[in-house]
This record gives C-alpha cells, structure tokens and sequence, in this order.
C-alpha cells in the first residue's frame, strides 16, 4: 500500500477538497513544488495555478486557484486559497473575456489605471486558461 498524506483545499467560500493523496502538485510564487507524504515542513504563497491531487486509487483531481498559501506538514497538505474551483467547472469563455478586458485594461491605461489589478486579472485568467487546456490534453 503506498503511502499517502492528507489533503484539504479551502478557500473563503468553502471547504472544495479534503481526502488523501500519494503526492500533491502546486503552483508556488518560487516555482512549481511536487509534495509526497513525509514532506518536510514548508509554508509558501501561492500563485494563480493549478493544484494536482494524485489519488491513492489512481485517480488525479485538478483544482484551480486564484492564488494564496500553502502549508505543508508531514502528514498534511493545506491549501488555503483565495478562490478555489474545481478544473472541470472553470468556464473557458469566462476565462477568455477576462483575459480580453485584462489586456484590453493594460493597452488603454486611462486615468483610473491600476497596473497591478489589471496584471493580476490577466494572470488568473491566463492560469485559468491553462488549466482548462492541461484538463483537456489528460482527457
């Protein structure tokens, strides 16, 4: 039997995942993590991306979020997200116009121009986007 760690993915709206895993992979602010049981302790922030829960059956589950932090312990993983949705409910169309309006914000730059929101918002859309497009290739 392989081992395994426990996992819960949270965000402010409610509790999306809570299970266990044979490993975990994120989207750290410093690069990509692959997390396996006995993991050693590790608090990270997290960006806009996707989570990969792989399943002690063999399954794997996607999870997009919109970024924050990442707690790991050697027995448990918590993903504490901004937002958190499962992959096979983001709306591609949704993601499409958010990256639109995103880029459209940074071209014209008006008078109440906010260069971080407008780089945010095209960077969780593109993220969205992408994890759309990964759902799609493990089809």
């Amino acid at each position: 039997m392989a081992m395994t760690v426990h996992v819960d993915i949270v965000s402010a709206e409610s509790a999306i995942f809570s299970g266990t895993a044979t490993m975990v992979f994120a989207s750290g602010v410093a690069g990509d993590l692959g997390i396996l049981p006995r993991h050693s302790q590790l608090l990270t922030k997290l960006k806009p991306g996707e989570i990969r829960v792989d399943r002690p059956d063999g399954s794997e589950e996607f999870y997009y979020v919109s970024g924050g932090m990442l707690e790991v312990q050697p027995h448990c993983i918590t993903v504490l997200a901004d937002t958190a949705i499962r992959a096979k409910d983001l709306d591609e169309a949704s993601a499409l116009q958010a990256k639109e309006r995103a880029e459209q914000l940074l071209k014209d730059r008006g008078s109440n121009f906010d260069l971080a929101q407008a780089e945010r918002e095209l960077a969780e859309a593109v993220a969205q986007l992408q994890a759309i497009q990964k759902l799609r290739k493990k089809r």
